[in-house]
C-alpha cells in the first residue's frame, strides 16, 4: 500500500524509470552488503560466546580456589589487612580498539606476568597466603580477558540488531517500493507506446483514405469534363 502511495508522486517518464532502476540496484547492493556484514558479525559473536563460556568457567573455579586459600590464610595468620595494604595497586591495564565491519571492539591488555613475584615479605606469611595471592592474580588476568570478550559480545549484539533492522527495511519496504515504482512506470510507458502506436495507425489510415478519396474525386472530375471542341 505504501509503495502504491509513493507512485502517485512519480511521473511516468523514461528519466524517472532510469532513476528508479538505479535506486533499486543500489538498494539491492546495500541489502547484500548488510547481509554479508550481519553474517560476519554473527560468526564473530559465536566465537566470542564460546570464549566467554570458557572464561566464566575458569573464573568461577579460580575464584573458588582463591577464596578458600584466603580463608585458610586468615585462619592461620589472622587478619592480613596489613599485608594486603602492602601489595601495589595494578596500573598495567591498557585498552585498544579494533574494527570488525565498522564495529569497534576492545582489546584489553594487562601488563602482568602469569606467575608474578611475591611483593610482601616472607616473614609472618605462609604458603596459604602465597596460594591466595597467586589465585587472585589469575582471577585478575581472567577478568581482564572476560571484560574484553563480554564487552565485545554486547557491541556485536547491538550491531547485529541494527544491521538486521536495516536489512529488513531494505528487503521488506524499500526494495519492494522501488520494484513497484519500476513496474508502475514501465507499464505506464508501455501503455503510452501502445496508445501512440494505435494513434499513428489511425492517422496513417486516415491519410491513406484521404489520398484515395482525393484520387477518386480527381478521376471523377476528369470523367465529367466535356471533350475538347473540334475545329
Amino acid at each position: 500500500e505504501g509503495a502504491r502511495m509513493r507512485t502517485e508522486n512519480i511521473f511516468p517518464t523514461k528519466g524517472n524509470l532510469i532513476n528508479v532502476k538505479k535506486s533499486l540496484q543500489l538498494a539491492r547492493m546495500g541489502f547484500d552488503l548488510l547481509d554479508r556484514k550481519r553474517n560476519i558479525l554473527i560468526r564473530e559473536l559465536m566465537t566470542m560466546i564460546d570464549s566467554a563460556k570458557k572464561l566464566r568457567g575458569q573464573i568461577s573455579s579460580t575464584y573458588a580456589r582463591a577464596y578458600v586459600a584466603l580463608q585458610r590464610a586468615n585462619i592461620t595468620l589472622g587478619v592480613i589487612e596489613d599485608i594486603e595494604n602492602g601489595i601495589p595497586i595494578e596500573n598495567g591495564l591498557d585498552i585498544q580498539y579494533r574494527s570488525v565491519m565498522g564495529v569497534e571492539l576492545p582489546t584489553v591488555t594487562l601488563d602482568a606476568p602469569e606467575d608474578p613475584e611475591v611483593t610482601y615479605g616472607l616473614y609472618g606469611t605462609n604458603s596459604q597466603l602465597d596460594n591466595a595471592y597467586l589465585s587472585f592474580h589469575r582471577v585478575k588476568l581472567i577478568t581482564a580477558r572476560l571484560a574484553e570478550v563480554e564487552n565485545s559480545i554486547y557491541r556485536l549484539a547491538n550491531a547485529i540488531k541494527k544491521t538486521q533492522s536495516r536489512a529488513n527495511a531494505l528487503k521488506n519496504i524499500i526494495i519492494p517500493g522501488f520494484e513497484y515504482s519500476s513496474k508502475f512506470i514501465t507499464d505506464a510507458l508501455e501503455e503510452k507506446d501502445r496508445e501512440e502506436f494505435s494513434r499513428q495507425k489511425v492517422i496513417k489510415r486516415q491519410k491513406v483514405h484521404r489520398e484515395e478519396l482525393a484520387k477518386a474525386m480527381e478521376s471523377s472530375r476528369a470523367q465529367l469534363q466535356p471533350p475538347p471542341a473540334e475545329d
